[in-house]
Order: structure tokens, then C-alpha cells, then sequence
């Protein structure tokens, strides 16, 4: 239909969206680099990336779809972090008040606001329902958000939103790369776009300079399991130890590898978007109350929040690791209120830990009147690492 392309893209920038491409669904031309990227097992504990049917859905998208015969990329952008990088490389996070000292942590950017899911979702309902009034009959259809098995960011590229940058995010030209990515797979054919073929890092090294675990690779990949993000949302069990410092105060994703990037120092800009303005306590979560949320304040607060993604027990061995890393004696009361009484050993582990790394003689106290009730034998090690400090 003539002119088909040129409303839809309209309607999308209409509903929210900021940056539209449109890409065929032909098999993504770097999928080998995925599949050694799984062999080598940078993906960590994410085992649904590598089972038989998520491979073969990310090696041809007509897997997802079979009637699919146009894919359209969508970038939502979200506001970027106001902090310089001063408060990312493990800086407490101090904010003086009337109250004394507020330790703060770090969240980021994309996660301020309400789950980019629930909003996403809604609003590419909204487009396939516009292009099925446009056509006039129902058009078959998948679409995703960072949930589906497909491998947008190429697929982006290749509809021309961007380039994959060294930190492995894309990057748009004109805006930087604090967006969000989605996609819609139809079953009708649409004319695609010119890929973005220029690489324009050029001989940048920043983002891998400035990853405090070193977890940017060479090729353009990212060694999840060394990777500050997935380190506080996707991993479920214990933070490895020799990584715990090197988090700083960040409790939930981090920013750090887009914030030294030139292209989003130079463009990216505040948006209006009041479905991702910053939440109550965002962006800076005191550390000290968050220590005290228990389940029911947990569920009720993060309700519709990405932050939930961490689940409590996730949440608070983050914010146990954060206290840990300011050494700062006035986060012991809260620690050690975790490590006696807390009920998931997860929290209690990394609360002992913080108190070590502390290491102040109340620290010490709490951590020996701790081993003499502690029940659970992975806390205990902990606590006896602790002492050692």
C-alpha cells in the first residue's frame, strides 16, 4: 500500500516511540557470533538462552513467526543519568541533609520509572491495531520488548536505528543510546530501510576503560558474568566475592559504560515522557531505609517497577554490598540488623560480607554475636570470612 511505511512511522513517533526502522526477517548475519558467545558461557546462569528452541528462534526470525515478512525496530528513549561518573566507581554516594549522612545507592537510568514492559507493550498493541485499520484486515503478529527471542540489536542496525557501539549497546547518531528497543514482527511487506553500516566509535576506548569489572569484550560482546547488571538482577544467588567491590553503590543495573560515551555526553537529552519520570526514591535509594524493607513493603513499592525483576532477597544483598563498599560505620546498626534477623541467607551472606569490609569493632561485634545463632552453613563461611577481614 503506497505509503504505508511513511504513516506507520508516523503513528509511532504519535504513541511514543522516537526512533522507527524497518528491517526484512531474513536470518541475522552475526548469529555465530552469539552461538561462541553461549559456548563460551558469557551468558552466566541465563541457561534459557541456549536451549534448542531460543537458538533457533534467534537464528531466523520466521522461526517466531513463519508469516512474518517485515520486522519494525522501535527505540524508546529514557531519560539519562544527571551524575557524572564521580558517584559510580564506588563513592558511597553521601548526601548531607539535616539528619546527618544519607548513604545513597545507584539505579539505572531506564529503571526510574514504571516497567518500560507495561508501557512498551501497550503502545506497540496500539501500532499493529493502527496498521490493521490501515490494510484493512488482521495481519499476523509478534511483538517484544528485551523479552523476545531474537536478537534486536543486529536487527536493529539493520533497519538503520544505529550501530552495535564496543559496549555492545546501539547507538543512534543523533540521540545516543539511552533507549529502549522493541520490535514488532508482521506478516506483511513493508519496504525496509538502509542499514547503518558506518562504525562510528572509531578508536574510543572509554566504555571499556571505564567498566570497573572489565567485563567489555574485544569482539563487541560483554562477559555477562562479570557484568555489574547482570551481577544485581539477573544473577540469583551468591555476588562472587573478588566482584563485590568493584559494584560501588550501584543496586540495580548500571550506567557507567554509557555515561562516558561521547556520543551520549554530546546528545542525549532529557525527554517528557511522564510514564518513565523517576519514581518515589529514584534515582538515589538511601541505603539505610532500603535495608529495612521487608516483603510486603517490597511488593507494594515495586509493584509495576523494574526493580522487582531483583526480587527482595536480590534487592537487599545489593544494597548489603552497596553499604559494604562505603565502609562507612554508620550503616553497621542496619547490617547487622540484616545478618540476625533477616529471613533469606542470600541477605544475610552479603550483609556479613558488608560488615566485614567495614570492618569497624561494632561490625566485628555484630559479625560474632551473629556466628553464635546462625543456623544456615553458606552464611556461616561467610561470616567467618568476615572476622578474618
Amino acid at each position: 500500500m503506497k505509503g504505508l511505511e511513511s504513516a506507520i512511522k508516523s503513528e509511532a513517533l504519535r504513541l511514543g516511540f522516537h526512533l522507527v526502522g524497518i528491517t526484512t526477517p531474513d536470518p541475522p548475519a552475526h548469529f555465530d557470533v552469539y552461538r561462541d558467545w553461549l559456548q563460551k558461557g558469557r551468558h552466566g546462569s541465563m541457561g534459557y538462552l541456549e536451549t534448542e528452541r531460543a537458538l533457533l528462534r534467534r537464528a531466523n526470525p520466521r522461526a517466531v513467526l513463519p508469516e512474518c515478512e517485515s520486522i519494525i525496530i522501535l527505540g524508546t528513549q529514557h531519560n539519562p543519568p544527571k551524575e557524572s561518573l564521580k558517584n559510580s566507581r564506588g563513592d558511597p554516594g553521601y548526601q548531607i541533609s539535616e539528619g546527618g549522612i544519607s548513604l545513597c545507592g545507584r539505579v539505572a537510568a531506564y529503571a526510574w520509572g514504571m516497567d518500560y514492559h507495561d508501557v512498551l507493550l501497550k503502545r506497540m498493541a496500539s501500532l499493529v491495531q493502527f496498521i490493521e485499520s490501515r490494510v484493512g484486515y488482521q495481519v499476523a503478529n509478534r511483538y517484544y520488548t528485551d523479552t523476545g527471542p531474537i536478537l534486536e540489536r543486529e536487527l536493529a542496525q539493520r533497519a538503520g536505528l544505529g550501530w552495535i557501539a564496543k559496549n555492545t549497546c546501539l547507538i543512534n547518531p543523533e540521540s545516543g543510546s539511552y533507549f529502549l528497543l522493541s520490535e514488532i514482527l508482521l506478516g506483511l511487506e513493508l519496504e525496509p530501510d538502509r542499514p547503518f553500516y558506518e562504525d562510528r566509535c572509531g578508536s574510543c576506548q572509554r566504555c571499556i576503560e571505564a567498566c570497573p569489572t572489565g567485563c567489555i569484550l574485544p569482539d563487541r560482546t560483554i562477559d555477562s558474568r562479570r557484568c555489574i547488571s547482570y551481577l544485581t538482577i539477573e544473577l540469583k544467588g551468591f555476588i562472587p566475592v573478588e566482584l563485590r567491590q568493584d559494584i560501588g553503590n550501584w543496586v540495580f543495573g548500571c550506567d557507567i559504560c554509557q555515561q562516558v560515551c561521547p556520543w551520549n555526553l554530546r546528545f542525549a537529552e532529557p525527554v517528557t515522557d511522564s510514564e518513565f519520570a523517576p519514581e518515589e526514591g529514584m534515582p538515589d535509594p538511601d541505603l539505610l531505609v532500603e535495608m529495612q524493607t521487608n516483603t510486603n513493603t517490597f511488593t507494594k513499592r515495586f509493584k509495576g517497577s523494574p526493580l522487582k525483576r531483583a526480587k527482595r532477597g536480590g534487592y537487599l544483598r545489593n544494597v548489603a554490598v552497596a553499604l559494604g563498599n562505603s565502609t562507612s560505620e554508620s550503616a553497621v546498626p542496619g547490617l547487622a540488623q540484616a545478618l540476625l534477623s533477616d529471613p533469606e541467607p542470600l541477605v544475610r551472606a552479603h550483609a556479613a560480607w558488608a560488615l566485614g569490609n567495614i570492618g569497624a569493632k561494632s561490625a566485628k561485634d555484630a559479625l560474632a554475636e551473629a556466628r553464635e545463632i546462625e543456623k544456615d552453613t553458606e552464611v556461616i563461611v561467610e561470616i567467618n570470612k568476615a572476622l578474618e577481614l
